[in-house]
């Protein structure tokens, strides 16, 4: 057994002797990988990021219902009085924003399809968008992608919502309890853009869900007011009634309802990726491990034949 652990085991001077003789082997591959990895680095188009620094916005109408919600008990829960506030109103939010719904309305609102699944990079100079002419011609406002079933020319808004995702990022600071939004795309005008559109969205959808549901609340407490003559409970039901009227006027008159904007989102002018020294790097040291490999196995090989 110690002969056959002594045959087996490859000497370093004769390993380095083989690697030696294969070094135009791994410097070729190595090369080829390099020139391949700049090449590919070069291709791929820059891509931008842009953020918004949002805060909750106070809710100046959630003291006093919570109060009186408490000494109604069932029938203020019937009347919708029970919704989240504060924070829970926040988090709702957030979760909103990263919806399938959401964000397939919000794709067609503002007809960002052709921006979102066509766009190939940015031309600076120009400040335009140059669209891949595999997918989508924007001069005949034509989808041409070439695809099987069950996909069609023109991308689903399923499709369209997993790209989204991809470049939609919302994280909460929790010591700040700050909000931070982030969208990257090959235009910084269009990442910028879109945030805005983003963070009026969500605040106009809160908003009207807001006021909805207060004239929802308010129909259903005074149907009750009509129907009891008992003082106290008349007492309870116009206070209600009152903070439900103050409820949708605090939604009327405000803009930014959930998220008040801190740092408003900016045109980026230096790009955030791709890190194209990395990318060189890395395929770089792959292609000389390749090559490695190579001279290690043709060596391998020889001895045992």
């Amino acid at each position: 057994m110690s002969q056959i652990t002594k045959e087996d085991d490859i000497d370093l001077r004769e390993l380095v002797k083989i690697i030696w003789e294969g070094k135009w082997t791994i410097a070729l591959l190595t090369t080829v990988f390099a020139i391949g990895a700049v090449l590919f680095s070069l291709s791929l188009p820059n891509v931008y990021k842009s953020h918004v620094l949002v805060a909750p916005a106070d809710d100046e109408s959630s003291g006093g219902l919570a109060g009186l919600t408490g000494q109604l008990g069932g029938m203020a829960g019937l009347a919708g009085l029970s919704l989240p506030g504060g924070n829970e109103k926040v988090d709702l939010a957030i979760e909103i924003m990263k919806s399938r719904r959401f964000i397939s309305d919000f794709i067609s609102e503002y007809e960002l399809l052709p921006d979102l699944m066509a766009a190939k990079k940015w031309d600076k100079a120009s400040n335009t968008l140059i669209y891949d002419e595999s997918i989508y011609l924007a001069e005949q406002e034509k989808w041409v992608r070439d695809v099987k079933a069950p996909y069609s020319p023109q991308p689903s808004m399923q499709e369209a919502y997993v790209e989204f995702r991809d470049l939609l990022t919302i994280t909460k600071e929790k010591e700040a309890g700050l909000i931070r939004i982030t969208i990257e795309h090959v235009s910084p005008l269009i990442a910028k853009q879109w945030l805005e559109l983003l963070v009026k969205s969500i605040n106009s959808e809160m908003k009207l869900e807001t006021i909805e549901e207060a004239d929802k609340s308010m129909y259903y407490l005074n149907r009750q007011l009509r129907k009891t003559s008992i003082a106290d409970i008349q007492s309870v039901l116009y206070a209600l009634i009152e903070e439900q009227t103050k409820k949708k006027m605090f939604a009327e008159v405000r803009e930014e309802y959930v998220f008040k904007t801190i740092d408003p989102a900016i045109v980026p002018e230096l790009k955030s990726g791709p890190k194209r020294a990395l990318i060189c790097i890395l395929i770089t040291m792959l292609g000389f491990m390749v090559a490695f490999v190579i001279v290690a196995l043709r060596y391998y090989l020889r001895k045992r034949g």
